[in-house]
């Protein structure tokens, strides 16, 4: 019997593990509750997201009246323009990320607050949403958590979506997502061809067991996204693994110069999963003006929540 080609391996978990958001109305979630049992906890690490994340929040409050969730947790990082208190108004409990298992100091980037959260939160289903995206519906949370709930092999959830790129008053279909286009997509092709039927690697929208999630490296950073998809697929496995589509997502887009320290991350992140392990890389060197300019990019990882927990046992 042949092994199956890098091609038949993607389109057959594709025709497994896919699922649309339309696929879990409220309706269908309540009842998959009902039978589950367990808790659920929504993440949404912010930054300076004042105009973004009260009407986030307007559109999952419903969802935990309804008791889909059971806990909405906003994991600030000292925003300085009024985020933590819109968020607290908007029916969020909120926390200070660097206020979170403080002995490992000051919390480095996304990565670094989302692991925290994990300390913060007790659902056994953890989604983790990003905070500045706008037009939001609930779909996101609706698509993320309904795969977990009505298949118990399920243990990972990536979102999958398009994402136009707006400049001024032109919009180019699909053209966001540079990073996932340049970087990630070719890396993962490389080095893990299973996961390249994933639409969108670096989605910040991502749902898991907490069984799963408390055993994976966090990185600070931009590196979390690619880092965890890895790692999941290497602990539970492709089949353990879905993506479900969540239709079209629109975010700030950031300046082309300023992705570089994004891709630098995932990089680093995904060079110590394919064979360098013991990588501790140096500043982004970048030129400027017949000279070089070293910027700092987070790169640290934090360890399993779960070995944590053991060494404290």
């Amino acid at each position: 019997m042949t092994e199956p080609t890098r091609e038949t391996t993607v389109r057959d978990w594709l025709a497994r593990r896919s699922y649309r958001a339309e696929d879990f109305p409220l309706a269908r979630l309540r009842e998959l509750r009902a039978g589950a049992g367990g808790r659920v906890s929504v993440v949404l690490p912010t930054r300076e997201v004042a105009t973004t994340i009260g009407p986030i929040l307007e559109r999952l409050v419903p969802l935990r009246e309804a008791g889909v969730v059971d806990e909405l947790v906003v994991v600030d990082a000292a925003s300085s323009d009024g985020t933590a208190e819109v968020a607290a108004a908007g029916g969020a409990r909120v926390v200070q990320e660097s206020s979170l298992l403080p002995e490992h100091g000051p919390a480095r980037g996304k990565g670094d607050a989302l692991w925290r959260s994990l300390a913060a939160t007790d659902g056994e289903l953890v989604v983790f949403l990003d905070s500045d995206t706008e037009g939001f519906d609930d779909r996101f949370l609706r698509g993320l958590l309904g795969p977990l709930l009505a298949e118990p092999q399920v243990a990972f959830v990536k979102g999958a979506f398009r994402r136009p790129f707006k400049l001024g008053d032109t919009t180019v279909p699909d053209g966001g997502g540079r990073v996932t286009e340049l970087v990630a997509r070719p890396l993962l092709n490389l080095h893990a061809p299973q996961l390249a039927g994933f639409v969108q690697p670096l989605a910040g929208e991502f749902a898991g067991r907490r069984t799963l999630l408390e055993q994976l490296s966090f990185p600070v950073g931009y590196g979390v996204e690619i880092a965890t998809l890895i790692d999941a697929c290497r602990l539970a496995g492709l089949d353990a693994l879905a993506q479900v589509d969540l239709g079209e997502r629109q975010n700030r887009h950031q300046p082309l110069r300023a992705l570089s320290a994004m891709a630098y991350a995932v990089m680093v992140a995904a060079e110590r999963r394919f064979g360098r392990p013991e990588l501790d890389p140096g500043a982004l060197l970048l030129p400027l003006d017949g000279d070089v300019e070293p910027r700092q990019v987070p790169v640290q990882e934090r360890p399993p929540l779960a070995s944590l927990r053991r060494e404290a046992a």
